[in-house]
């Protein structure tokens, strides 16, 4: 098996179809499917079985598969070392960040990079998974937890405090006694009701009903507007919006957002521009990120 034919059993076996494995690979779905008759030609043995259920290994493919996953983890060490020593500064740097904060510092970074070193581009992945930096899925990460895998470097980039808001109509209405049974909350979704904001929410509000529950920021943030409700919201997100305000019951859990790059790239002088950058991003929003500083926008005003 060459290199393609690998990438092409590995791709299907992971999805399980063809048009899934063409997504990965960023191929047609006809040109995957005659991908994989030709590798069985080619071979003349076959690793994958359609089934009702999708693609499925046979027995000779479930042999191999453990092979092609080594296969593959050296390619990318070979991309990885190579890509590490590219000393220009230019071409592309993939980062991936949840999308509420790829709202608040990517556009003045980005505009920053561009001022100094026009010919990087940033494709920015808001993706809900946590892409692989090992896999070369993604360059830089920025997440809100730490990092578990011995080879990426990671930063401590700021510490996110978050509070209590809701809109200025249903605190007219429902009143700021956290005790009263007289009010709703928004909260997370059940999987994560373990998460320590999601506790000291429901313990501020012990009686209070749940209205909602999201596992998007912003559809939290946009049910407080509405008046739905107190949410619990990181305050580098809720004090910039001028449709909730922050109630009289301190600063809630904090969670410490990080930075990882691979250590086979991070010498590399484009990632190292993106990391700069993104380093003045974060210090510029100190105090909106740890609650001390609400960057409220005032309406009427210029």
């Amino acid at each position: 098996m060459d290199w393609d034919d690998v990438r092409s059993f590995l791709a299907i076996a992971r999805t399980r179809s063809l048009s899934g494995a063409a997504r990965e690979l960023g191929v047609r779905q006809s040109t995957m499917s005659r991908r994989l008759e030709a590798m069985e030609a080619r071979n003349g043995a076959r690793l994958l079985q359609r089934t009702t259920n999708g693609y499925e290994l046979t027995a000779l493919g479930e042999a191999v598969l453990g092979n092609a996953e080594r296969m593959e983890a050296e390619a990318i060490a070979v991309e990885r070392m190579v890509q590490g020593r590219d000393v220009a500064l230019s071409g592309v740097v993939r980062l991936t960040t949840v999308e509420v904060l790829s709202n608040l510092l990517l556009p003045g970074a980005v505009k920053a990079l561009q001022a100094r070193y026009p010919a990087i581009t940033l494709d920015v992945l808001t993706d809900s998974r946590s892409l692989s930096l090992s896999k070369r899925e993604a360059d830089i990460a920025i997440r809100m937890t730490r990092f578990d895998s011995h080879d990426v470097i990671t930063r401590r980039m700021t510490t996110a405090a978050g509070a209590l808001y809701a809109s200025p109509d249903y605190l007219a209405e429902h009143g700021q006694d956290l005790a009263s049974a007289d009010h709703a909350i928004i909260t997370v979704l059940e999987d994560q009701a373990h998460q320590p904001e999601a506790r000291w929410l429901a313990e501020m509000l012990p009686h209070a009903r749940v209205a909602m529950r999201s596992n998007s920021r912003d559809g939290q943030l946009a049910a407080a507007r509405a008046g739905v409700g107190v949410v619990y919201l990181p305050c580098y997100l809720a004090d910039r919006d001028p449709g909730v305000v922050r109630l009289d019951a301190g600063l809630g859990p904090s969670r410490e957002v990080w930075l990882g790059v691979h250590a086979d790239l991070r010498h590399m002088p484009r990632i190292r521009a993106v990391i700069d950058v993104l380093n003045d991003a974060f210090a510029a929003e100190k105090g909106l990120f740890s609650g001390e500083a609400q960057n409220r926008p005032q309406s009427g005003k210029p």
